[in-house]
């Protein structure tokens, strides 16, 4: 039976780490549970924590509520089972945006190369240069509702970035966040 509170998945780490890779892809909030002298982890995405145990409850009950709150904003897109959702809304995509998506919101708010971008879409053979500005074209046209856009960074690659209007709202979620806690 996985370990749960609330929202979040509580996984021993490195244990449980099939585990974790599932959570990652569900999108859903995670919280990782270290025994003493564990190396901690890096941790990039905002829908994941860490912490040392043994652990006072309300420490631990902390840590969920944030993960929570997080998670619940809705701040940072994410890719869940075939759809980018962002803001409580969603777009489906196809299994090659779905690949896409998924390399640029791993690395949301920076560029991701040419190159990381194909071999995440296409992992067995490389598509023409064509192929990929043709494909990166139809997912920005997919995604313009959710208030997000893809800008081509000029002999680097591309990069994922909330719309004009949107980086207002959410520095302004951000802020209100930040009071509540």
């Amino acid at each position: 039976m996985d370990a749960m509170l609330g929202e979040v998945a509580l996984i021993h780490w490195p244990d449980e780490a099939e585990r974790l890779e599932r959570t990652r892809r569900r999108g859903a909030p995670r919280l990782l549970l270290l025994g003493p002298g564990t190396e901690a982890p890096a941790v990039a995405d905002p829908l994941e924590d860490w912490m040392r145990l043994p652990a006072p409850d309300d420490d631990l009950r902390a840590r969920i509520r944030t993960l929570e709150a997080r998670a619940s904003t809705d701040v940072l897109p994410r890719v869940v089972d075939g759809t980018l959702a962002h803001h409580g809304t969603w777009v489906p995509l196809s299994p090659l945006e779905e690949r896409l998506a998924g390399a640029l919101t791993e690395r949301f708010g920076a560029v991701v190369g040419r190159e990381a971008l194909m071999r995440a879409a296409w992992p067995d053979a490389p598509p023409s240069r064509n192929a990929l500005d043709v494909h990166v074209l139809r997912l920005r046209r997919r995604i313009e509702n959710l208030g997000l856009e893809i800008r081509t960074v000029r002999s680097r690659g591309y990069v994922l970035q909330m719309g004009n209007g949107q980086m207002a709202r959410s520095q302004m979620a951000r802020s209100q966040m930040a009071r509540s806690s």
